[in-house]
């Protein structure tokens, strides 16, 4: 999946009005999805936080594509660790290491965490013309044709691949792997039919196209049956201590000063707390957790023991 790296600015004013400016203050951002991540940054009230923690307006501009990231982790980690240049990331920045040969950053060793922002629950999916209607059905079906069926997948290093691969072992079934580049193709690809299942973050127009009919929700991958999809069950009610969930969070360069990072997370911890903040997250089919920097490194290091271990098992490598 292509990444795009964008850097916020934040501009101190000098002037009465504010234009004439002493100094440029830049926040790199490393994305997934531009698109998606702009919404969530707007959701969460928009670049003003980040002036706010270090004074001034922001702003941002896209400034280079990076499939995967790799090399735009790589300039956050050896960015000046004065506040300035941030880094907002998905869950796969905790596993990118074990995908992908050469990665020199490490996610514990070379980032200070900030804050987990929010989390979205993945949802298993299929095609309308596969004729099931329940995860008991649709792991029957899949028994009985076994190779017949193709998964889809936001790419070879996506969290849509290593939930769909946790899945398949623990409900003892194979199908055939069929990687995009980014979500939205292999969504289209979904309701075409050209593949018939897929397990993927449930926010955005997956909603939408469930409540059309275009796809069918089976099930949700969090632990527990989802606010934003109250009917369906967890897996973990037919697998238990299943879970998969995709995350958004923010992390500074590792040597960072304690009080910046406490700085950055107490102003955004004050946005985030706004009681319509919710509602604007719900929207993107995402839930608030406005975690602190100790839960987030835990969370990193879980996502790495788990992960790490299906990567191996399942032999998956990214070239």
């Amino acid at each position: 999946m292509a990444k795009q790296l964008l850097h916020y600015k934040t501009e101190e004013a000098a002037g009465e009005r504010g234009r004439d400016f002493v100094g440029v203050h830049h926040f790199g951002f490393l994305v997934d999805d531009v698109a998606a991540t702009r919404k969530a940054i707007e959701a969460a009230g928009g670049t003003h936080w980040m002036g706010e923690a270090v004074g001034g307006t922001g702003f941002y501009e896209v400034k280079f594509h990076d499939p995967d990231g790799i090399v735009a982790t790589q300039q956050v980690a050896e960015s000046p660790p004065d506040g300035h240049t941030l880094l907002v990331t998905f869950d796969t920045f905790a596993i990118n290491p074990f995908l992908f040969k050469g990665v020199q950053w490490d996610p514990v060793r070379d980032f200070a965490p900030v804050m987990q922002v929010c989390r979205y629950p993945q949802v298993l999916l299929v095609n309308p013309a596969l004729g099931v209607k329940s995860l008991q059905e649709f792991v029957a079906l899949a028994k009985r044709t076994g190779p017949q069926l193709n998964y889809g997948s936001a790419g070879p290093a996506s969290s849509s691949r290593l939930a769909y691969e946790l899945f398949k072992e623990v409900a003892g079934i194979e199908t055939v792997p069929v990687h995009y580049k980014g979500g939205g193709p292999a969504i289209q690809d979904l309701m075409s039919g050209q593949v018939q299942v897929m397990l993927i973050q449930g926010g955005g127009t997956i909603q939408q196209n469930i409540k059309t009919g275009k796809l069918v929700a089976l099930a949700v991958s969090s632990p527990a049956r989802s606010p934003f999809y109250p009917e369906l069950p967890a897996i973990a009610e037919t697998y238990p201590g299943f879970e998969t969930q995709s995350w958004v969070a923010m992390f500074a360069p590792a040597a960072t000063p304690k009080e910046i990072v406490e700085r950055l997370h107490a102003s955004l911890s004050r946005i985030l707390a706004d009681p319509g903040m919710p509602k604007r997250f719900e929207i993107l089919g995402a839930e608030i957790v406005a975690g602190t920097p100790q839960a987030l490194a835990k969370l990193v290091r879980d996502d790495q023991a788990k992960w790490s271990k299906v990567i191996r098992e399942k032999n998956i490598t990214v070239e």
